[in-house]
Order: C-alpha cells, then sequence, then structure tokens
C-alpha cells in the first residue's frame, strides 16, 4: 500500500480541523472587533469616505470572510507531512496577528496612520501566506482571495479616513490633547 491515509481519513482531518479553525479564528476577529467601536463618539465624528458601505456590511462580510479563512486554514493544517504546511501555519500566524491588531490600533487608539501601515503589513503577508497555502493546498489560497480583495478595499477605506480627517488621526498628535495654563 503506498497511501499513508485513505481519502475517508484525509477528509475526517479536515473535518476535525475546521471544527477547531473556524470557530477559533471566528471567535479572535469577533473579540478584536470588540477593542473600540464604529459606534464610538470618535468614529461617529469623522468625515466618512463616499466609498464607506452601510455599517452592517462589515459584520456580515467578515463573518463570511473569517469562515472561509478558518476552512483555508484547516486544508492546509490538515495536509500532515505536506512540504512547506508547518511555514504555512508559521506565516499564517503572523499575518493574523497583524489582523486582529487593525481593530484595536484604528477604533480603539484612534491610529488611522499607524492602521493604514497596518493594512500594508497585512496585505503584503496574505499575498505570503497565499503563495505558501498555494504549494500546500491550491483550495486553501484560493479560499483566501476574497479576503484579499477585501483587505485592498479596507486599505482604500483607511487611506480614505486619514485623509479626509487628518486631525482625527492620534499619530498626528492633533487635537486629541487639550493644554490649560493655570496661573500666571
Amino acid at each position: 500500500m503506498n497511501m499513508l491515509a485513505s481519502r475517508g481519513q484525509l477528509r475526517a482531518s479536515f473535518i476535525r480541523w475546521a471544527l477547531f479553525t473556524v470557530p477559533l479564528i471566528v471567535l479572535l476577529g469577533f473579540l478584536a472587533g470588540m477593542v473600540g467601536s464604529p459606534a464610538s463618539e470618535w468614529f461617529q465624528s469623522l468625515a466618512k469616505p463616499d466609498i464607506y458601505p452601510e455599517p452592517k456590511w462589515f459584520g456580515i462580510v467578515w463573518t463570511i470572510l473569517y469562515i472561509m479563512i478558518g476552512l483555508s486554514v484547516a486544508f492546509v493544517a490538515s495536509a500532515w507531512g505536506a512540504r512547506g504546511r508547518t511555514a504555512a501555519l508559521i506565516a499564517f500566524a503572523v499575518h493574523f496577528l497583524l489582523n486582529l491588531a487593525w481593530s484595536p490600533t484604528f477604533f480603539g487608539a484612534h491610529q488611522i496612520t499607524l492602521a493604514l501601515g497596518i493594512l500594508a503589513a497585512i496585505v503584503v503577508t496574505l499575498l505570503v501566506v497565499m503563495v505558501l497555502f498555494w504549494k500546500v493546498r491550491r483550495v486553501a489560497a484560493l479560499l483566501l482571495v476574497p479576503y484579499l480583495a477585501w483587505v485592498c478595499f479596507a486599505t482604500l477605506l483607511n487611506y480614505e479616513f486619514l485623509k479626509l480627517n487628518p486631525d482625527a488621526d492620534g499619530a498626528s498628535g492633533g487635537s486629541q490633547v487639550e493644554r490649560v495654563r493655570i496661573g500666571n
């Protein structure tokens, strides 16, 4: 017998991984999104770009994307013995930490410029992840294509927010601090 595992065993391994990775990715994304909020007074006061979609779409799109990301990771994680599997998963972990850092940076810390830099790093690391996933399981890389499109849109949206609201950027030191002189 030349096969290490039957198709049924491989399918069962993928399902077990998916039952772990999909809820984990969705939960981590949800928790990162809880730090800061589009409902905050700071965000509500920002000028919105013309390309800004209705807020309800963000929750819908991110939920779908996180499910697809979790499935993608499950395809790679279940590829026991595949060349490049470990490197692909490590690259994904680094990438996903950047993903999770964006919401707290933008909504929580009001750092629009830093958030834009994080998005640039997200795009670059996502491209690396997609190349590495492609080498392990092509379907895993293909599942990330809508995510790449959304992250590119998010980068443009973040840039437009910065362009319209340069004084609201916590990185610029703008009008976030009010100085009061007491005495002479």
